[in-house]
């Protein structure tokens, strides 16, 4: 009985491996839940501008993981979901938090506890990231809404992840990591992104192995065996499947395609610093017809709302002329392929008559002659419109009153700044028809301004709204939507029926041919607006009032003879924009100079993206280093009060990171023997160490070993001065001990 007693009271006896729940292991598993949601995030720096949104998610997944890693070191001797339920509290508190002070810290209690105020302005911030997600095109512009939504979406992600690794769901976490991560290429049809599926493909190996090996019926050797062939599975899937997807792959970029939405927020898109081919377009005809995606015509001050009439099906067709008989009118056929471009809309010319190789969930609408689909994507369509080119003669359309606006009883009056009338009345005073004041306002635009992407911008009114086109008209600088919205304003403002186009230019002309068509290939920064104009048997007449772009619209005179035998000619005016002269915009940069090429945009390359990238990678990358370096310390600071556990596992963690042996079959005086024999330790040293190990296990109360910091130190020194330089920085920078299981002999990666 005094036998049993003695030993209840003697210490536990001091292991060679390390134990299950020791605190690499949740340092370890902060780690990695911390780097899958970090590559989670970064294909995001691709589709929204940089800015405070990546710093609010990397404090985030930073809070998560430091507020798991300290919850569960102080509870480790506590049952596993007791303490992961308390982690989880104390991860939601931590990040709630900190999103609050980053976010809106003036309206919460010491800048961390929310209020109703606090929840107010979130619920106002998401709103308004909903509204610029749902008309907005990548790259989005980093506003506080989408700070806070990206903020409050990743702290989940980051919880969920962070929970799954320290719960074994290695699975789980797996495909919230890459379902997180392919949303953007998703949305957007952005090219795949070889750099991120080899990242992928790291984390997901590190979540295998480290889930695998802390599962206690888990035969170590095949865990780790099938853990490194998923990881490595999903690196060659990265580098080699990932080139042969139907976008191309690129190793050094992130580049997305083209979403286009029913709005004027074209700025984005427009000034993306790498354009891509979006669709082709093969005719018999010289130059390319203008393509339409969809009409604007309901203007409530700040924005212009798309049209939505009816749809019909294909059989019914688009719907009565709107022209004349005594118009002049000539057939033409389009083929379109569409290669990279997202939307709910075909692009089509205008006046559109039929449509061959859709499928019937494109449905046709008669009002603005567009084709739609509530269900269907327009990527990967190949199809071929019939049109018209309406040709009325000069005297034909001067002829023509331009219909009048149309009221509409249930909408807010709008009213206009007063410069835009003035302005439009002062310019067309000395016309004496519609159509001239149309021309007069189209010259007027495309002689006294100057196409630029960045003046809206640097002026702070890139926009569509009243306001914005009354700062366009002092600035006489902008791009095609200030054009389009201004011109549409003035001359509703003169009585006239207006609507603004969104589709995209000619495209340029190409070397391919099908059969005896020219191809035009379209890329995404010729993505276009322009006002259209009603003048009733004419139909909706284009005009082109950007500067710079395409060719103005004219009608010619008719002549009475010239033909064969005295027959009147068909007069050839131009009734669509052309692009004769550009077939992109010429933008001005000031003191730019060189020639890039003709209609060529100069465009300024933002480094922030790639730097945040590089950034990202860096701190995943020395992640395990500074989480191995705390760790050491604090084991040193535990060997300096005589805690000769901690400096054990301390040498045994230092020989793992050295890729020396390690077995549990060893006992620390044989072990120690072993590295003073080799020439690996001091032997003066060692014996300090394995006699305070011996005295812990062995004496009735320990023993008091005192400050064990320096013979902790002279072993390890010794341990490092033994291998190779090459040998020392990978243990600096992937610290096997942060991953590795009890005792095995193998390291981890071998």
């Amino acid at each position: 009985m005094a036998r049993s007693d003695r030993q209840a009271r003697m210490p536990a006896p001091i292991t060679w491996h390390a134990d299950r729940d020791e605190p690499d292991n949740h340092a370890a598993a902060a780690a990695i839940a911390a780097a899958a949601s970090l590559v989670a995030m970064w294909p995001y720096t691709s589709v929204i501008a940089p800015g405070s949104w990546s710093f609010a998610v990397l404090s985030v997944i930073v809070v998560t993981a430091i507020a798991g890693f300290g919850t569960r070191l102080l509870l480790r001797y506590r049952s596993r979901w007791a303490r992961e339920l308390v982690t989880l509290g104390v991860q939601v508190a931590a990040t709630t938090g900190a999103l609050t002070q980053l976010v809106a810290g003036d309206t919460a209690i010491l800048g961390v506890v929310p209020t109703p105020t606090t929840v107010l302005a979130f619920q106002t911030l998401s709103a308004s990231a909903w509204e610029e997600i749902a008309f907005g095109t990548a790259p989005l512009e980093a506003t506080p809404g989408l700070r806070a939504v990206l903020g409050l979406g990743f702290a989940v992600v980051a919880i969920l992840i962070d929970q799954l690794v320290a719960t074994r769901g290695a699975v789980l976490a797996a495909i919230l990591t890459a379902v997180i991560g392919s949303v953007p290429m998703i949305v957007t049809l952005g090219e795949a992104n070889v750099v991120w599926f080899v990242l992928l493909g790291g984390v997901l190996l590190l979540l295998f192995r480290f889930t695998a090996r802390r599962h206690p019926e888990a035969p170590r050797r095949s865990s780790a065996a099938l853990a490194s062939g998923v990881g490595i599975a999903a690196m060659l899937a990265a580098v080699v499947v990932a080139p042969a997807l139907p976008v191309s792959a690129s190793l050094t970029g992130t580049g997305v395609g083209v979403t286009v939405d029913a709005s004027l927020r074209l700025g984005d898109d427009l000034r993306q610093p790498n354009p891509v081919e979006v669709l082709t377009v093969a005719t018999a005809e010289d130059t390319a017809p203008y393509l339409r995606l969809t009409t604007l015509s309901q203007f409530d001050g700040r924005v212009w709302r798309p049209d939505r009439g009816e749809l019909q099906e294909q059989s019914e067709g688009f719907g009565p002329d709107e022209w004349g008989a005594d118009i002049a009118t000539s057939e033409e056929s389009t083929s379109i392929r569409v290669v990279r471009m997202s939307s709910s809309w075909l692009p089509v010319p205008y006046p559109a008559t039929g449509i061959q190789g859709v499928t019937a969930t494109w449905r046709l609408s008669p009002e603005n002659r567009t084709v739609v689909s509530r269900s269907a994507d327009a990527v990967g369509s190949d199809y071929t419109v019939a049109s018209l080119e309406v040709t009325p003669t000069l005297e034909q359309i001067r002829a023509i009153e331009v219909a009048a606006p149309l009221a509409d009883p249930d909408a807010d009056p709008v009213e206009l700044p007063a410069v835009i009338a003035s302005t439009a009345a002062e310019v067309t005073a000395q016309a004496e028809t519609d159509y001239d004041r149309l021309i007069a306002l189209q010259s007027w635009f495309r002689n006294g301004f100057r196409y630029s992407l960045d003046t809206p911008v640097e002026e702070g009114f890139d926009g569509t709204g009243a306001e914005a086109v009354a700062r366009f008209l002092e600035a006489r600088s902008g791009y095609c939507v200030h054009f389009a919205g201004a011109f549409a304003l003035m001359a509703e403002s003169l009585g006239m029926q207006v609507r603004i186009v969104v589709g995209y230019l000619p495209g340029t002309i190409t070397e391919e041919r099908r059969g005896d068509d020219n191809v035009f290939s379209v890329s995404s920064d010729q993505l276009h607006s322009w006002p259209e104009v009603l003048f009733p048997g004419v139909g909706w007449v284009p005009f082109e009032p950007t500067a710079s772009l395409g060719v103005p619209t004219a009608f010619a005179a008719s002549t009475a003879t010239g033909g064969p035998g005295g027959a009147p000619v068909t007069p050839v005016p131009t009734s669509t924009p052309g692009a004769e002269q550009t077939t992109g915009p010429e933008i001005d940069r000031g003191d730019d100079t060189g020639d890039a090429g003709a209609g060529a945009p100069l465009r300024r390359l933002d480094p922030a993206p790639v730097l945040l990238a590089t950034l990202g990678t860096l701190f995943v990358l020395a992640l395990p280093a500074v989480i191995r370096i705390l760790v050491r310390a604090r084991r040193r600071g535990r060997a300096r009060r005589g805690d000769a556990g901690a400096a054990w596992t301390e040498l045994r963690a230092t020989m793992l990171d050295l890729e020396l042996p390690v077995s549990d079959a060893d006992s620390p005086r044989s072990r120690g023997a072993l590295l003073v024999t080799e020439g690996r330790a001091d032997a003066d040293a060692m014996r300090a160490l394995t006699d305070a190990v011996e005295r812990a296990n062995y004496a009735r109360t320990g023993g008091d070993a005192g400050d064990l910091t320096a013979a902790l130190d002279g072993v390890l020194r010794e341990l490092r001065r033994s291998v190779d330089r090459p040998t020392r920085l990978r243990a600096l920078l992937l610290p096997r001990s942060l991953f590795a299981g009890r005792g095995a002999d193998a390291p981890l990666l071998a």
